[in-house]
């Protein structure tokens, strides 16, 4: 479902005289469906740069990355669109939405943008927001002025909402008690068993045991620098 072929990545910091920086070389795995694959390595090992790469956040500068059918290195903006509307979810750490949208509509929005009915839309988000412990008198307020957690949370109900056939997981259970953090495993583990192919960055290394097949050291990835 995601396949990783020879990718590299470099930063050039231009107000630096275009000082060239690689930091990925080489990365290759892949990821079939029902897969959950953990990213690990020390920080700034490039983790999150690889998973950028694979939501095409970020440009790759060699080596081809597919999700489905299609290759994320060169494709168009509008290909790209398309695979996040159909194909690719993404959790990130931090909840970035639009001022003044209702909770509710947030998390609906994914199965909105697909054609859903509102009604229908609106019933599968207070569900996931139910379950994952946001009260039912926030969910016509703006999760712009929730707790860290809260607004986490939400993400993950944003995340979740769709049975994408991908999706990546940055940090999913960061800012989460105990009890909540039970709940984002679980729904990971639905997605599993769905079919869902999972790529993860998990510091809470119980998590990870817990729900991820295998692990990738992007740490074998990085470039040997000269001295």
């Amino acid at each position: 479902m995601i396949k990783v072929e020879n990718v590299g990545k470099t930063f050039t910091l231009f107000n630096q005289e275009n000082t060239s920086i690689p930091v990925i070389k080489e990365a290759s795995f892949e990821v079939l469906k029902g897969d959950c694959v953990a990213l690990v390595g020390k920080s700034g090992s490039g983790k999150s740069t690889l998973m950028r790469m694979i939501y095409g956040n970020y440009l790759t500068n060699e080596g081809k990355i597919w999700v489905g059918d299609t290759n994320i290195v060169g494709a168009s903006s509008r290909a790209i669109i398309n695979i996040r509307r159909h194909i690719l979810g993404y959790v990130s750490q931090f909840l970035r939405v639009v001022p003044r949208v209702p909770t509710r509509e947030v998390v609906a929005e994914p199965l909105l943008a697909i054609g859903k009915e509102m009604d229908e839309a609106f019933d599968i988000a207070e569900k996931l927001l139910e379950r994952l412990n946001i009260p039912p008198a926030l969910w016509d307020l703006s999760p712009t002025t929730f707790s860290g957690g809260e607004q986490q949370r939400v993400n993950i109900a944003r995340g979740f909402v769709r049975n994408y056939p991908a999706i990546l997981l940055d940090e999913p259970t960061a800012s989460l008690d105990s009890e909540n953090r039970s709940v984002v495993l679980d729904l990971i583990k639905d997605a599993k068993s769905k079919g869902t192919a999972i790529v993860g960055i998990f510091h809470d290394e119980s998590a990870r045991m817990d729900v991820c097949d295998r692990e990738v050291d992007v740490s074998n990835f990085s470039p040997k620098l000269d001295s």
